[in-house]
C-alpha cells in the first residue's frame, strides 16, 4: 500500500546541491523527508507548481550571531528571509553561556562591542533562563523557529566562568584552568555544541575598550579545549585572526588542529593594507589539508562594507566638533539643524579625529560609494565619491553630506573595507572555487547599525550567477553545492544540504528572474524599539523547513517547525 506525499513540488528546475548539472523533476515530501525525486504519481496533500521555477536545498549559514535572538524572537530574520533553513550562531567566540548572574552584562558590553548589538536590545531581551552551556541548550530546545539553529561554544563566555576577573584581562591560563575548560567544552559537545569558537582580531573589544577576553589565549588552553570536545564528538573550531598577526596565529591554529585532530575553520578576506596575503593563505590551507587536516575558509559573498548614515551608527562626520554638538538629537531635530547653511559650513570645515574605536577610519573618499537602487556591491573606481567630487570640481564631504541627508536623512554611503582593494571582486572569484573554501561571514543578526550582509545567501545566487557584468561568473549548481551541501558538511550535518531521498526537507522555490535585493533599510523592530539594518528580498516563492513551508511570496506563514540541532548528524550513506 503506498500513501500519498504530504508535499509535492511539481516540475522544477533543480540545483539539488551535489554540484551536477540543473535538471526538471518532481520532489516529494512526507513528514519532514524528501521521499522521492522523479516524475512523482501520487498527489500531494499540498502541492506546489515550480514549473519555470529554481529548485535548491534551503542553505547553510555558518556565521551567525543569533545567539540572543532566539532568546526572544521565533523568527530568525533576516536570515529565513533569504532561503536559509540551518544558521550556525556562536561564532567569534562571544555569546551567552556560560555564564554567571555576576558577570551578565560584561557578556553584554562585550556582544554589543563586538556585534554592533545595542546594550538596551541585549538587556531587555535576553531572559538568562540558564547558567551553563547545558542549560542553554536544553533552554532552547523547548523552543520553536522559521529555520533549524546550531550552536558553538563561545570562548570568551567560557573563559570568563572559569577564570573570572583573570579570563576578563587576558591573564594566560593554569593547567587547573585548562582542565577546567576541557571538562566544560566536553560538556558542550554532549549537549549538542557542533563546535568552539575563539578570537584573536583586535578590532574586538567590548563597548567600553577593552579586548576580548580570548585575544591571546595559549596554545595550551586552546589545545585542551578543542582535544576535548573532539574526543566527546565531531566538533569544529571556528576562529577570527587578525591580518597582521596571522604569518604567527595560523600555524599555532594548524598545530592545535593537528594536535585534536578537531577540523578547523576561518574566514579569509582581502585586506587593503596586504591584499595577496589571503592567497598565502589559502595556499597554507591547501598544503595543511595535503597533511590531512580538516580545514574550511569562510568567504565572503562580496566586500564586508560599512554602511554610513545619520540613522547608523557611524558617519564620516562623527568626530567633527560641530557634529558632535548635535549628534544626540533625534533624528528630525538633527536634520533641522543639518539643514542650516551655517552648520553646513562649520561641519565641512572640520577634519576628522581619531578615536579609540576599533572601526574608527579617517574616511577616503575614493573607497567610499553611494550604494544605489538596486545596491551595486561592485562599483568601479570612476564611481567613488572622490572620483565624482573632482569631475565636478567640488570636496567629497560635500558629496557626502548631501547624499546623507537625502531620503529624509536616510540616505546612506557604502565603504567596502574587505574584499575590495582592487576596486573589483576578482580576488572573492578566486576564493570562492578555493576547493576548501564555503561562503561565510553573513553575521546575521549582528552589527545592527553598520553593516547588513545577511543577505550574502541571495546575493550568490544574484550577483554571481546572474548580474556580474565586470568579471567571470559562477554556475548556479556551484553555487548552491557551495551553501547548502558544503557548508553542511563542514560542521556535520550530514543530513542536510542535498535534494535526495532520505534527507531532510530543506527546500527553497525561487524565481530565479526575479530575485532581487532591495538596498537595506533602518528598522526599529528589536526589543525596546531597537534599530536594526534589514534588506527586503523578492523572487522566494516558497521557503520550506521540515516539510512545512515557512515563507510565501516573501511573507512569512507563520509555521515555525525549525528546532534546535544538537551535535553532528549522521550520514544516510
Amino acid at each position: 500500500m503506498t500513501f500519498d506525499p504530504d508535499l509535492v513540488i511539481r516540475g522544477g528546475t533543480l540545483a539539488d546541491g551535489s554540484g551536477g548539472e540543473l535538471f526538471e523533476a518532481d520532489v516529494a515530501i512526507t513528514g519532514d523527508r524528501i521521499t522521492e525525486i522523479g516524475r512523482v504519481s501520487g498527489k500531494g496533500k499540498e502541492e506546489i507548481d515550480a514549473c519555470g521555477k529554481l529548485v535548491t536545498p534551503g542553505f547553510v549559514d555558518l556565521h551567525t550571531h543569533y545567539d540572543g535572538q532566539v532568546t526572544w524572537s521565533q523568527d530568525i530574520t533576516p536570515s529565513s528571509q533569504n532561503g536559509v533553513t540551518t544558521a550556525i550562531m556562536g561564532n567569534c567566540g562571544v555569546g551567552f553561556a556560560p555564564c554567571r548572574p555576576s558577570d551578565h552584562q560584561q557578556l553584554i558590553q562585550l556582544m554589543e562591542g563586538v556585534e554592533d548589538i545595542p546594550e538596551p536590545v541585549l538587556s531587555a531581551g535576553l531572559p538568562w533562563a540558564w547558567e551553563s552551556f547545558p542549560d542553554y541548550m536544553d533552554w532552547l530546545s523547548r523552543r520553536s523557529f522559521d529555520m533549524d539553529i546550531g550552536a558553538q561554544l563561545p570562548h570568551a563566555a567560557l573563559r570568563v566562568y572559569v577564570m573570572g576577573k583573570r579570563g576578563a584581562r587576558r591573564d594566560p591560563a593554569t593547567p587547573d584552568d585548562n582542565t577546567a575548560m576541557a571538562a566544560l567544552a566536553g560538556d558542550a559537545v554532549r549537549a549538542g555544541a557542533l563546535g568552539f569558537s575563539t578570537s584573536r582580531t583586535l578590532n574586538h573589544r567590548t563597548s567600553t575598550g577593552d579586548f576580548t577576553p580570548t585575544l591571546k589565549a595559549g596554545e595550551d588552553e586552546l589545545t585542551a579545549i578543542a582535544g576535548a570536545m573532539h574526543k566527546v564528538g565531531r566538533s569544529v573550531l571556528q576562529f577570527v585572526l587578525d591580518q597582521d598577526s596571522i604569518e604567527e596565529d595560523l600555524p599555532m591554529m594548524l598545530r592545535v588542529a593537528e594536535k585534536t585532530q578537531c577540523p578547523i575553520s576561518f574566514s579569509v578576506t582581502q585586506a587593503d593594507k596586504a591584499p595577496r596575503r589571503w592567497r598565502q593563505t589559502l595556499d597554507s590551507i591547501n598544503q595543511a589539508s595535503a597533511r590531512g587536516l580538516s580545514i574550511t575558509a569562510q568567504i565572503a559573498a562580496r566586500p564586508v562594507g560599512l554602511l554610513l548614515g545619520l540613522e547608523l551608527s557611524r558617519n564620516p562626520f562623527q568626530t567633527h566638533p560641530s557634529y558632535q554638538a548635535i549628534a544626540k538629537l533625534p533624528l528630525t531635530e538633527r536634520l533641522v539643524r543639518l539643514r542650516r547653511p551655517e552648520v553646513r559650513a562649520a561641519i565641512l570645515s572640520e577634519t576628522p579625529t581619531s578615536t579609540d574605536d576599533p572601526l574608527f577610519f579617517r574616511p577616503n573618499y575614493d573607497k567610499m560609494y553611494l550604494l544605489g537602487d538596486p545596491p551595486d556591491y561592485e562599483q568601479p573606481p570612476e564611481n567613488a565619491l572622490g572620483a565624482q567630487a573632482r569631475r565636478q570640481g567640488r570636496q567629497p564631504e560635500e558629496l557626502a553630506y548631501d547624499a546623507m541627508l537625502s531620503d529624509d536623512g536616510r540616505g546612506m554611503l557604502y565603504v567596502p573595507f574587505l574584499n575590495y582593494a582592487d576596486g573589483n571582486l576578482d580576488a572573492v572569484h578566486e576564493m570562492l572555487r578555493d576547493p576548501h573554501s564555503v561562503p561565510g561571514l553573513s553575521d546575521g543578526g549582528a552589527h545592527c547599525g553598520i553593516i547588513c550582509d545577511a543577505s550574502f545567501p541571495t546575493y550568490l545566487l544574484t550577483h554571481w550567477t546572474r548580474d556580474r557584468s565586470r568579471g567571470e561568473k559562477l554556475s548556479i549548481p556551484f553555487v548552491v553545492a557551495a551553501q547548502s551541501r558544503k557548508t553542511a558538511l563542514s560542521v556535520g550535518l550530514y543530513d542536510r544540504g542535498v535534494i535526495a531521498p532520505g534527507y531532510k526537507a530543506d527546500v527553497n522555490v525561487i524565481d530565479y528572474d526575479r530575485l532581487h535585493l532591495h538596498p537595506p533599510k533602518v528598522h526599529y523592530d528589536l526589543p525596546v524599539g531597537g534599530r536594526r539594518l534589514l534588506q527586503q528580498v523578492d523572487g522566494y516563492d516558497a521557503t520550506i523547513v521540515s516539510g512545512v513551508v515557512t515563507q510565501r511570496h516573501g511573507a512569512a506563514t507563520g509555521a515555525r517547525p525549525g528546532r534546535l540541532v544538537r551535535g553532528a548528524q549522521g550520514s544516510l550513506h
